[in-house]
């Protein structure tokens, strides 16, 4: 028999094989009323399309089964349905080599980086003050960052904090920029493309008329070298860009992020990740709906400058409009998080009384605080538009779409260990015994398989998921699966808040109660460690107490 972590593309792959189709056949179950009597289906519309009469040889129906795979799912049994062909798993087994090693993907071995990618955020070269549409695209960039590196891929962060201003929302909300550090690289980087410039054929001198705004260098037509390149994806109405200092210290900084990335392999980089027949890294420009123009001329104008595989890379992952209600005035990235904070502090008040009001608990309304924006503005696709109510505070502090429901469920796991901790240490329990020890065919009420089955069993596949940039079919917009975690944590936070009311885990002291409350506890254990790695993509703490 395979050992090793079951996964489910794995399973689905060997399913699929044992019907000899090409065509994906099998779907995983997840409701929880499907799941209470199959695991997989292959439906009976995909049987029928795939079979004369969608009638599966009986010989392959009964070898299901007795697949095996080091990543395979053991299989109980394959029957005949009027839904389809059903499959159930063998579940004791499953928990069993589910919850040996601890879930969540592998670290990386040292050096083995597959890669490299610098994430550029325009909306931190802005010299006016942060939005919260600008925040939207410096989260995200964040995010993908953690996500990037929890798959060993190398990350650039551009642009380098300016030390000129004050960057304290972004240290409040625990995101991780690199700060300038003032190298004189950029200088010679500034002065060759000044020199690339002059030898431009798109470039001209620019007329010093009264309207030409100060610091201008050239002008460049961008549009007639998108026309003879055959670029695709581009605003018609790119034309004429007047090039500044600024503007060529922006692509001076890109250029040192590309030679700074570790990329030395032609086929370092995976698909999921941009193809690419150099050794250069992908460079991606997280930018809010309303940049993407600017953004854009400043694209084409490095590939003109600077005719290399990198920026031939270039792809931009646009973020949709953020839509404050009755904004009494525009609204900044400070005071919205300020907002959010204080209707946090109000809400634990209603909740837990004085008790919010103690020191210690500043530190839970800021990582609360942290966790409600950070959903708020990531838990819907990048693409589409989200709506900040000022005025409700509920999508922050309450119902079970929050990142405080998250934090909160997290927190309830803390409880629960520290408590069955402090039982053993007064000699109520024995110490939980090694995987090894325990018997997990106790396991079968229904929100346990829920639980392992939907989230334990895909979290390596779900945070690989998240980190995909595949490459756009035409074009230069990609699209990036940066929900994936926050959505994926509210689910789960929503079983176990169920399984959890439903369950009593810590029973009493009796001999004949402990195999099954062991088993539960390794369980749970296994899905505070995914509720960890996950807020870890989040740059968001456990919390120990609420």
């Amino acid at each position: 028999v395979g050992e090793g972590r079951p996964e489910v593309a794995a399973t689905l792959r060997a399913l699929n094989g044992a019907l000899g189709r090409p065509a994906a056949l099998w779907v995983k179950e997840s409701g929880a009323r499907n799941l209470r009597h199959r695991d997989f289906l292959a439906p009976r519309a995909a049987l029928n399309a795939a079979f004369p009469g969608g009638q599966v040889p009986p010989e392959a129906v009964s070898a299901v089964p007795s697949l095996r795979g080091p990543a395979v799912l053991p299989l109980r049994v394959c029957r005949q349905t009027p839904a389809g062909l059903a499959v159930q798993v063998r579940r004791p087994e499953a928990f069993q080599r589910l919850l040996g090693p601890l879930p969540g993907p592998a670290p990386p071995a040292a050096g083995a980086r597959t890669g490299c990618v610098v994430l550029h955020c325009p909306a931190l070269r802005s010299s006016a003050a942060l939005r919260p549409r600008h925040l939207r695209s410096v989260l995200l960039a964040d995010h993908l960052a953690q996500l990037l590196r929890a798959q060993g891929v190398g990350v650039r962060l551009v642009p380098a904090l300016s030390e000129e201003r004050s960057w304290d929302v972004l240290r409040q909300l625990r995101i991780c920029w690199p700060s300038a550090s003032g190298s004189s690289s950029l200088t010679d980087a500034v002065s060759a493309l000044k020199a690339a410039l002059g030898r431009c054929p798109c470039a001209s001198a620019c007329d010093r008329g009264p309207g030409t705004a100060e610091g201008v260098i050239c002008k460049v037509h961008l549009k007639s070298f998108v026309e003879q390149q055959g670029l695709l994806g581009y605003d018609p109405n790119l034309d004429v860009l007047l090039v500044t200092e600024g503007t060529l210290q922006s692509l001076a900084e890109l250029q040192g992020a590309v030679l700074q990335c570790p990329v030395s392999d032609p086929m370092a980089l995976p698909a999921s990740h941009f193809p690419s027949q150099s050794s250069c890294c992908s460079i991606v420009h997280v930018v809010n709906c309303e940049e993407e123009f600017q953004q854009q001329q400043l694209d084409v104008l490095w590939r003109i400058l600077d005719p290399g595989a990198h920026t031939a890379l270039q792809k931009h992952l646009v973020c949709g409009p953020v839509k404050v209600t009755n904004p009494s005035s525009p609204i900044g990235a400070d005071q919205y998080f300020q907002l959010r904070k204080r209707q946090m502090h109000e809400a634990s008040v209603i909740k837990y009384g004085e008790l919010a009001q103690d020191k210690a608990w500043t530190e839970v309304i800021d990582t609360l605080t942290v966790a409600a924006i950070r959903f708020e503005m990531l838990s819907t696709a990048h693409r589409s538009q989200i709506t900040l109510d000022l005025e409700n505070s509920s999508i922050s502090t309450k119902g079970t779409k929050s990142g405080a429901f998250v934090m909160y469920n997290c927190a309830r796991l803390a409880t629960l260990f520290n408590t069955f901790q402090q039982a053993v240490e007064r000699g109520t329990y024995p110490p939980l015994p090694p995987a090894s020890e325990l018997n997990f065919s106790c396991l079968r009420e229904e929100g346990e398989w829920l639980l392992l089955f939907n989230y334990l069993l895909p979290f390596p596949e779900v945070l690989q998921q998240a980190a995909q940039l595949p490459p756009p079919s035409k074009g230069i917009r990609i699209t990036a699966n940066t929900e994936t975690v926050c959505k994926f944590l509210i689910q789960l936070s929503m079983d176990f808040s169920s399984y959890y009311n439903r369950v009593h885990i810590l029973g009493e002291p009796f001999p004949h109660l402990f195999d099954q409350m062991f088993a539960r506890l390794q369980l749970l254990g296994a899905v505070r460690d995914v509720f960890h790695s996950a807020l870890a993509t989040l740059h968001l703490p456990p919390l120990n107490q609420i």
